[in-house]
This record gives structure tokens, sequence and C-alpha cells, in this order.
């Protein structure tokens, strides 16, 4: 068993070695050897392969920084605080595995995009105290510090020894043991409001999340001194340039809608400009067929409305619509009912109204003269009505009209002719 693992080893270095020196025959002959015993194993690009040089990449949304690595959860967690486990990368419409690099899903040179998701840490499991050892595990990495334990203050147990790389990284490394603030790596300060739902870090100026579109917090204010960058300056600029626009839009809306009052109050009837049905007929009505109520804005076609003024018994008439839970109380105005009339109808209507007012008038007094239509209001110290249409004058206390005879021989006149005539007995019983 050991001697047909040697052997495979002795395989896999050769094929490593053949890929290296570019031996195309020795390679197939050391893989094929290897396929045909199924001997796993893994092959991988070293680092060396990889620029050495910094590039930074827009992450959309989150950050400008990532290294040609593959290991830029790490440094996101250490410079943002982001586990590796919250982290979802995208990067060419693909999800990166932990051995690929940048390089190889073709981010080659400044402003490439990749784009950075985070997870909750709910969803990812993380608990905080898991979160917490694994940042200073980080941390101590990155100091050059491997496999060291971490062991809580007054413990008895002895710590493994650092084991630094070199001179020159002992020495940093003894010095970052002896100020545990320099341990620690440099967090660049946060500028803007952070979002109290997706805990995003906006831009001062920006109104909204970028992310979750949440509004800014009320009390939060753009620093002083803060420079906008030329992206903010440039949407500023069109945020300014469209309010303007809206406030002319709004104010162009009040001169129209202000013309448009005036021209419907101009015009005795206002007209529907939709297609309604009327809720008296069921008539479908036209744009333009239709009379919008101005008190109540309920829309019937003009027979119905001619009908149920025609058909009113009192001197205002109240709007017709009527359901099982809602009865209008709105009122036709009387420039609507003139002009749904014709000049005939209408004037019966204002007779009617006429008539009406006088009946339910306790201080009204009607001409006695035959058929004349004049009428008044009177009061206690008022003995006698000039009628203005026969111009007869009636005399309020005996409720009649006697020319060239004073009340008393009016009186006495009306009780002789009592005596033989029906119609002057009642009118004295009702002068009694």
């Amino acid at each position: 068993m050991e001697e047909a693992t040697q052997k495979a080893e002795q395989q896999a270095l050769k094929l490593a070695a053949a890929i290296g020196g570019g031996d195309e025959k020795m390679a197939q002959q050391c893989a094929l050897w290897l396929a045909e015993r199924r001997i796993p194993l893994a092959v991988q690009v070293k680092e060396e392969v990889d620029p050495q040089q910094d590039i930074r990449v827009a992450t959309l949304g989150m950050w400008d920084y990532s290294r040609w690595s593959h290991s830029s959860q790490a440094e996101v967690f250490l410079h943002y605080g982001f586990p590796p486990s919250v982290q979802q990368w995208v990067v060419g419409q693909r999800l990166p595995r932990d051995h690929e690099t940048l390089q190889y899903h073709g981010i080659q040179r400044d402003g490439d995009v990749a784009y950075l998701y985070l997870r909750s840490a709910k969803a990812a499991k993380l608990r905080k105290d898991t979160f917490q050892r694994e940042l200073e595990r980080r941390q101590l990495e990155e100091l050059g510090i491997e496999e060291a334990a971490l062991l809580p203050r007054g413990s008895t147990e002895t710590a493994a020894a650092p084991t630094p790389r070199g001179p020159s990284e002992a020495s940093e490394s003894q010095k970052q043991m002896e100020d545990p603030a320099a341990s620690l790596p440099a967090m660049n300060p946060k500028v803007g409001w952070e979002c109290p739902i997706c805990t995003f870090v906006n831009k001062p100026t920006w109104p909204g999340c970028e992310m979750c579109c949440a509004e800014r917090p009320k009390d939060y204010a753009t620093p002083d001194g803060y420079q906008p960058d030329k992206e903010e300056l440039v949407r500023l600029q069109k945020e300014e340039e469209a309010m303007r626009k809206y406030e002319q839009a709004k104010e162009q809306r009040k001169r129209d809608n202000y013309q448009q009052l005036l021209r419907l109050d101009g015009q005795s009837l206002v007209l529907s400009v939709a297609e309604v049905d009327c809720p008296i007929c069921f008539g479908t009505l036209e744009p333009g067929k239709g009379v919008t109520l101005r008190e109540c804005l309920h829309t019937f076609c003009q027979d119905c409305l001619k009908g149920t003024i025609l058909n009113s018994q009192e001197p205002e008439v109240r709007c017709p619509y009527i359901d099982p839970k809602y009865s209008c109380p709105g009122q036709l105005l009387e420039r609507e009912i003139k002009a749904l009339l014709s000049p005939a109808e209408y004037q019966r209507f204002l007779d009617l109204g006429i008539s009406v007012a006088e009946n339910r008038s306790r201080g009204s007094y009607h001409c006695k003269t035959t058929d004349c239509r004049g009428w008044c209001f009177f009061e206690d110290d008022v003995n006698e009505f000039p009628c203005p249409v026969c111009l007869k004058v009636n005399c309020l206390l005996c409720k009649a009209i006697h020319e060239n005879m004073n009340c008393k021989q009016y009186q006495d006149d009306l009780r002789i002719r009592a005596e033989n005539d029906q119609a002057a007995r009642q009118t004295t019983e009702m002068l009694m």
C-alpha cells in the first residue's frame, strides 16, 4: 500500500514538473497513468502566475477595493468587518469558487465591475462569539502570527510562541504585540448616513438609500465642509433641474386649472368629459352628453334632470341620486334649472315656487282681484295693500277691496247682504 502511494506521488510530481517545463509528452503519460488508476489529486495554479500589482475593482453598491488574490473575502472581513460567511460575490455573472482568482473571471484592470451582496447573520447562522473569534484569528494572521493560541486573561496555560517569517517581520510583530492598538487594521472613516434598514452607508447628499430605497433619517445633517464628488455633483445638478421643471409644470397646471375653472363658471351647465352611465335611466352617455351637477358632482342625462325639475313640488330641486345606502342632499342651482328648461317651463317653475312660498307663509296676503297674481307679506301695523299687479287697494282688516267705502260702511253693507247672499254671510262669519 505504501509503495502504491509513493508511486502515485512520484507520478504526480512528474506531471507537475512536465506541465511546468512544457513537456507535453511526459505530461500525457503521467496523466494517463494516474487516470487509469483513478488516483484522486488536485491541480492548482501557483500564486506566482497571478499578477502582483494591485487593482481597484468597482464593487457596485459597496466599495472600490479588491486584490489579485483569492483571499478577497478575508480582506473585506479585515477592512470592513463583514465575515466571509455573509459575503456573496458575483463576478462575470458567475459565483466564484474559493480557489478561483479574479484574473480567472476576466478582472484585469482598474474599474472592472464585481458585485458583492451581503447575507444576514441569521441566514448565515453566524453567532457573535464566532464572529469575534474569527476576526481575532484573521487579525493575527495578518500580523504574521500563525496557529496562535488565544487564551483568556488570567489563564495559566502558555500560548504557543509566534513564529515570525523573518527578522524584519519579527521586529514588526514584537512592536505590534507591545502596542495592541497597532495590531488592529486601519479603518476608513465612514462618511455618510447609515441606512436604518439595510445598514448600507450612503453618501451624505443621497435623499434615500441606494440599496433598499429607505428614507434618509430626518435628524441627519450633511457634515460641514463636505465636498461632493463629480458623480454627486452631476446627480445634484440633475435633481435641481428636475425640481425646477417640476415647479414650472406645477405652476402651469395651476394656471390651466384656473382658466378651466373660469370657463366652467361662465357656462350654465357642466358637461361630462368621459363616458358615464345615468343612474336614473341607466343609459350610457357619451362624453359631452351628460350633465354634472356643480354642488355634488353627480352626472345625469339632461332628460332625467328635466323630468326631475318638472315633477318637483318644491321650489328647491334636490339631486335625484339615490341608492339603498345613500340619498344625495345636494340641490340644483338656479342657472342649471334655467338652462335645462324652456322659457315657458321655467316660468311655470317660478310660479310654482312663488305659490309654495305664499301658501307656507303665515303673514302672506293674496290680492282679492279675480285672477290677479299679486300678493305680499304684511305686518300688524299695516292696514292696506296696494297691489302692484292690478293696482287695486286691498284692505287687510276686512280682507277685501272696498273702494269709496270705509271699513264700517263695508261691514254694514256686508251684514245687509248676508241676509240674502250666502257668500256674504260666510265673509261676515269669517270677519267675526
